[in-house]
């Protein structure tokens, strides 16, 4: 099961290729995938391997393959309001991706061994929330990282809703896991070379379906590492909104709401840059991987056929390129940022309801 896709050359353009390979079934991922550029989270010098799909790792900074991201969003069966725990949070690439469905009601925790690594997330968080334009258009739960080892978890840890390991799980740690899961939960994690998602449908009931084979570095007991007694890991408190948090949320959401129902009855449409048409070849699923670091990743293999419909098609293609002309480019308005800054506040209350945002 699965197959490559090919690289992209920006972070829509890999998420159309996601599409186009069936790795990206519904409009709330893809939008969440559309939302959060991959290559933000790659170090200065390596963006340009950001859009192929392949894991990358740089000391203990780790992406796995747009493809598994992929399959883990979808397997989750995400919807706001549920709590969900990150298990080896990593960049906090997919946690942030999360967040934008799961919503402001929703929890969001992150476990990471390396306190580098937790580091390097709390400043790719704090870009997003501060530079992006997708924190307007969405409500947002924002992750809380903590650093400790997935396996040292307190045994009084509360349940969450969903559930996502980034690391191999052994046969005798997976019951450890399904502690952790609420009944009627989504735990997605690799277990013994394939990505699992199992649901807990009881006490001590579960079912569980293989996704996708891969391979995972196995999940590092802290002693095994440094030869020091474990730490228990203390997750998150869940916390109750202030009233001064759920009035920004709903200040905002009405906002957006009213900027919505206002585009919509006047019919208009917002108009981005067009991109060239770029010739794409088609792909299909199959069996064949290789392996890269420590993942095992679908390899792209091309048939004659492939190749025979790639040239049918190419001169229709560059006849489109030909006939899309000169296009009106329009700026595009942060319009939920420009209604705050329109009301008749005084500047400390607008700046709370753009949570300081800059930009």
């Amino acid at each position: 099961m699965g197959g490559a896709v090919s690289a992209g050359e920006d972070n829509d353009d890999l998420i159309d290729n996601l599409k186009e390979a069936q790795y990206i079934r519904t409009e709330k991922v893809e939008q969440a995938f559309r939302a959060i550029d991959r290559g933000d989270y790659y170090l200065d010098g390596y963006r340009d391997s950001a859009y192929k799909d392949l894991a990358w790792k740089h000391g203990n900074i780790h992406l796995s393959a747009p493809c598994i991201y992929s399959e883990v969003m979808e397997a989750l069966k995400l919807k706001p309001g549920l709590s969900f725990l990150n298990l080896g949070s990593g960049t906090g690439y997919l946690s942030t991706m999360v967040g934008l469905i799961i919503g402001p009601f929703g929890v969001n925790h992150g476990v990471e061994l390396h306190k580098d690594v937790v580091e390097y997330a709390r400043q790719k968080l704090d870009e997003f929330i501060k530079n992006s334009d997708s924190f307007d258009k969405f409500e947002f739960c924002e992750p809380v990282f903590v650093v400790g080892n997935c396996l040292e978890i307190s045994t009084d840890s509360h349940q969450y809703d969903r559930i996502y390991c980034g690391a191999g799980v052994q046969k005798d740690h997976e019951n450890y896991m399904k502690v952790l899961l609420k009944i009627g939960g989504i735990l997605v994690m690799p277990i013994e070379d394939q990505l699992t998602q199992i649901t807990r449908t009881g006490q001590s009931t579960w079912e569980s379906k293989n996704i996708l084979a891969v391979s995972f570095a196995p999940l590092m007991r802290q002693n095994e590492a440094d030869r020091e007694k474990p730490d228990t890991v203390q997750l998150p408190p869940v916390t109750v909104h202030s009233l001064q948090d759920l009035s920004r949320i709903y200040i905002r959401r009405t906002l957006r709401s009213l900027t919505s129902q206002d585009s919509q009855g006047k019919g208009t449409v917002q108009r981005v840059p067009q991109k060239r048409k770029r010739r794409r070849c088609r792909r299909r699923r199959i069996n064949t991987y290789v392996f890269v670091g420590n993942q095992l990743i679908p390899q792209m293999v091309e048939s004659e056929e492939e190749e025979h419909a790639e040239e049918e098609h190419k001169e229709v293609e560059e006849e489109e390129e030909r006939d899309i002309g000169d296009i009106e480019i329009i700026k595009q308005v942060n319009v939920l940022r420009e209604q705050i800054l329109a009301l008749p506040l005084p500047e400390s209350l607008k700046a709370y309801l753009l949570y300081y945002r800059e930009k």
